[in-house]
């Protein structure tokens, strides 16, 4: 990672910043549900017209998923994601005082949360852009569980480390930084060898497992083959912790929340790999269901398959 930027380059990035706190701030100001629906009316009818690549993306994606739905119902589908998206965008910007309100996300199955929220030992959480996504952690935090979560750092510095201070509260364990980025963020970059210590050291780590790897392993989604990042499965199959699968789904289309959480068997037989193979192909078939369920929630415009 380059620790040294130029004056000039430093330079962009501080405007970067400015022009987002100018963008966000107005969004701090607003009660959390006026906030939410206004950025979920501007990103419905935005989105569309000021990033097309993505929304066409959106749109090949559900046609991969559902062929038997007409364009019609697609694009009714992939609408309603930009919605949740102004949402979500919402919803992070006043993360704190969402999550300061505990009422506003149910845990279930609680029959299980209860059984196991004081003995987790290591840890590792899989979710997947579903609904706010980033309250798929949120069984870990109140189970005070110290959880920490790997994310794609974002290459502006200053604007890393100010989505970094908003989340603090979700992941009092630190964020780990992925990916090539510019300047010193003051987070860690982490590896796969140090990934594997925290969590054996007893560390509960999340990661979100829905998304294209050029480098993973490639599993059925959708009935078709889509390489998936596979670290979270070698590390619970290596170090013997536990493994749960999280889904954070919308309640209507307020800042409600219900997280179905399910715990992901880890086989430990002679054949590493095949173990591994068999974890996400079980992660992202149950990832598959859940978007079945409420495909309006899950996002659409990411890359998923080749």
């Amino acid at each position: 990672m380059t620790t040294e930027i130029s004056r000039w380059r430093d330079l962009q990035f501080r405007l970067e910043y400015v022009l987002l706190r100018a963008i966000t701030g107005p969004f701090r100001l607003m009660p959390l549900e006026t906030a939410a629906r206004f950025s979920a009316w501007w990103w419905r009818r935005l989105a569309p017209i000021i990033n097309p690549k993505r929304h066409e993306r959106a749109l090949d994606n559900l046609k991969i998923a559902f062929p038997e739905k007409t364009d019609e119902e697609r694009l009714a589908i992939c609408l309603d994601h930009w919605s949740n998206l102004g949402r979500v965008m919402a919803e992070t910007i006043q993360i704190d005082r969402l999550i300061a309100d505990p009422a506003r996300i149910t845990i279930r199955p609680a029959q299980v949360f209860n059984r196991y929220r004081d003995k987790l030992g290591p840890a590792i959480g899989v979710s997947l852009h579903m609904g706010n996504w980033e309250l798929a952690i949120w069984p870990f935090v109140v189970a005070n569980a110290n959880p920490a979560a790997v994310y794609r750092s974002v290459n502006n510095p200053y604007v890393d480390r100010y989505l970094r201070h908003l989340r603090r509260d979700l992941y009092p364990g630190g964020l780990f930084g992925r990916g090539r980025v510019e300047g010193d963020h003051g987070d860690n970059q982490k590896t796969a060898r140090i990934l594997t210590d925290f969590v054996r050291n007893g560390g509960r780590l999340g990661l979100v497992c829905d998304l294209y790897d050029r480098t993973g392993i490639p599993v059925m989604f959708f009935d078709r083959r889509a390489r998936t990042q596979a670290i979270g499965a070698m590390i619970a199959r290596r170090v013997g912790s536990r493994m749960w699968m999280s889904c954070c789904r919308r309640v209507g289309t307020e800042s409600r929340f219900t997280v179905e959480i399910k715990e992901l068997r880890v086989p430990r037989t002679a054949n590493q790999s095949e173990d591994i193979r068999w974890i996400m192909t079980e992660m992202q078939h149950q990832f598959e269901e859940w978007v079945r369920e409420t495909p309006e929630q899950w996002m659409w415009s990411n890359r998923r398959w080749s």
